[in-house]
């Protein structure tokens, strides 16, 4: 005889997710982090998470981290730079949590430069830029030889390096386990839709009328939703000079100097592995207009990314992440990437 989830207590126990007791670490072999709901939503519905451990300093509307069997598990942050930093130094310096041997993933969506990505596409980041660590001028008072309304911290004049700064202001990613994510992504395949095609004709760029993408560029930290073809300029130049070149964003989100700050602080303090930490945005949405657009309209539109952004995040961080929980005997020790 079968029964039913509803009429079998024991059935119903084991189908709630077991809450991981105190005395018990908790050890992932990967951790995604998610910044919200929708973006977590896929993990949530795909993934057999059958532990929850609640952790204290995370956001309310998240409290817990969830993990599977296997070794996968699940946080969210909340968005914004004040939720991203407490919620992921919540976990990373919880005793719960042995995340010695951890591999990290931010999986999140974001804008993109329709010079390098379209609606759907997936960017692993090598390099992670701060926006806003900045002087700024209003551009009605910003003077006539200046070629921007912003300057470092400290700087004289638009195009110098600042004179001083925070510590925060750029990331490098391992760039072998970047090299590594995107070889093993990037022929996974990615969704698209009607709405989004049609969205595209906006733009002339290549990358932009084209489908969804894996791709390896960079990406810049704003909790400002900034957007247009003025400001992503000025941002291009910003990334520029920070990095002296070596960057190139193509991404644009709300979070992640501020999770990779406090994950390089848990890595200083020996409790995990910031060589093992990978970044990924999918795109959402273009972070400036089209050419028959201005800035706000781009801004409103209903481009259909959103869907595309969210599943295809999580398509290719599970691909990556599924490489490593397969072969964890190797990938236990060090990162196998060569």
């Amino acid at each position: 005889m079968r029964l039913s989830i509803a009429t079998c207590t024991l059935c119903a126990t084991l189908a709630t997710p077991i809450l991981a007791q105190d005395s018990a670490k908790v050890a992932p072999k990967v951790l995604i982090i998610t910044m919200f709901g929708q973006e977590a939503k896929p993990w949530l519905e795909n993934e057999a998470f059958s532990i929850k451990t609640e952790v204290p300093g995370l956001n309310p509307e998240y409290p817990t981290v969830e993990c599977s069997d296997a070794g996968l598990c699940l946080m969210t942050t909340a968005m914004g730079f004040s939720n991203a930093a407490s919620s992921v130094a919540a976990v990373a310096l919880s005793p719960k949590f042995d995340l010695s041997q951890s591999y990290v993933v931010i999986a999140g969506i974001g804008g993109v430069d329709p010079k390098d990505g379209t609606l759907g596409s997936a960017h692993w980041a090598k390099y992670v830029v701060d926006a806003d660590l900045n002087h700024r001028i209003d551009s009605s008072e910003v003077p006539e030889d200046w070629s921007a309304d912003t300057i470092g911290l400290g700087a004289e004049i638009p195009g110098e390096k600042p004179k001083w700064g925070a510590g925060t202001e750029v990331f490098a990613l391992n760039p072998d386990l970047v090299d590594f994510a995107y070889d093993v992504t990037k022929d996974v395949p990615l969704v698209d839709g009607e709405t989004a095609v049609a969205y595209r004709a906006h733009y002339d760029q290549a990358a932009a009328q084209g489908k969804p993408f894996v791709s390896i560029c960079d990406t810049l930290s704003s909790d400002t939703y900034w957007h247009g073809s003025k400001i992503a300029e000025s941002k291009e130049e910003w990334v520029a000079l920070l990095t002296d070149g070596k960057a190139n964003y193509c991404t644009t989100q709300m979070e992640d100097n501020a999770s990779l700050t406090a994950l390089k602080r848990a890595s200083e303090a020996g409790l995990l592995d910031f060589d093992r930490v990978a970044l990924l945005r999918t795109a959402s949405n273009f972070d400036r207009q089209g050419h028959d657009q201005s800035a706000v309209e781009s801004l409103k539109a209903k481009s259909g990314g959103f869907p595309l952004a969210t599943e295809n995040a999580y398509r290719v961080a599970k691909a990556y992440a599924e490489v490593i929980l397969s072969n964890w005997g190797e990938w236990k020790a060090a990162p196998q990437v060569k």
